[in-house]
């Protein structure tokens, strides 16, 4: 189920996650093994940071929430893995962000001189420079920081969106028009937040963190269906997504790619084999290709 995907040659539509597992060649290669189209590293931001205190993440059953805070070493930290990931076999994404527009360059810069297959910049973060807003809740800081980071790197260009614009639809055409080569959309839902009615406090250090899992896929269907009818280039479908069924309603919504990142704690890394697996036989018991359920959702309201 081999997919081509901003000029590269998948061996299927999988993807991993941002942040889900490591930045080493030999966690990532066995991903890749493990059935997963391309590899997604941790995000790498401008100085070294920790991440939140203990706990960070909680499995609610139903889907997780987390606050692990971007940890990082920091992209000028990084030379083993980068000579490692010199020797791999698989497509790469690099993820990185940053507080500043200029520090989402800086980073990006820096990263695509080591050559990964795709850059992913998360616009999810908080601006420095305009009081902690995130980047991709308003169009014009948007416009910003995809259009600096697109001037001073070679590979394509991807962009994470968050599901907390009021308008996400046009956070990825404003994009788009700024030189996004394709949109990963979305990352976490929230903020949210679990307390413990026992010691009656939040569960989470950071006290708020990102809704992840099954729960929020209605959201992200939701978020790839409308941003499939506003822009060209194409969408990774991420959120909620742990079987064939999931990924399936992804492409149909108007994904071209599905990413999976809680689907491994359910079920394995191997989970992406198996829903390439499931996928596969959904399709040959409907004597469909990816190709014609990709977007069919549109299709069925006569759009």
């Amino acid at each position: 189920m081999t997919v081509q995907f901003l000029g590269k040659i998948l061996k299927n539509p999988m993807v991993l996650a941002s942040g889900i597992l490591g930045n080493s060649k030999d966690i990532l290669e066995r991903v890749h093994e493990q059935g997963c189209g391309l590899v997604t590293m941790k995000s790498i931001g401008p100085e070294p940071r920790d991440g939140h205190k203990n706990p960070t993440v909680i499995d609610l059953g139903h889907g997780m929430i987390n606050a692990v805070g971007l940890p990082t070493p920091g992209h000028l930290n990084m030379e083993n893995e980068w000579k490692e990931l010199e020797k791999r076999d698989f497509p790469l994404v690099a993820s990185v962000y940053g507080g500043s527009v200029k520090e989402y360059q800086m980073v990006a810069e820096y990263v695509s001189s080591k050559k990964p297959d795709f850059i992913e910049i998360n616009i999810s973060c908080p601006n420095s420079e305009q009081h902690g807003m995130i980047f991709g809740i308003n169009p014009q800081s948007s416009h910003d920081v995809v259009s600096a980071v697109k001037k001073v790197i070679d590979v394509p260009l991807i962009v994470k969106l968050t599901p907390q614009a009021p308008d996400i639809a046009r956070i990825a055409k404003v994009c788009e028009d700024a030189g996004a080569d394709a949109i990963c959309a979305i990352n976490t839902v929230g903020p949210g937040m679990v307390i413990d009615i026992e010691s009656r406090l939040p569960v989470l250090a950071f006290k708020k963190g990102g809704l992840s899992g099954p729960m929020i896929k209605p959201i992200a269907v939701r978020c790839v269906f409308d941003i499939y009818r506003t822009v060209a280039i194409p969408i990774i479908g991420l959120g909620g997504v742990s079987t064939g069924e999931d990924a399936i309603e992804m492409i149909m919504a108007g994904a071209s790619l599905v990413g999976i990142g809680s689907g491994v704690r359910y079920r394995g890394m191997d989970v992406f084999q198996k829903v390439a697996d499931e996928m596969e036989t959904w399709l040959l018991d409907h004597h469909l290709s990816l190709e014609q359920i990709k977007g069919a959702a549109h299709k069925e309201n006569g759009e």
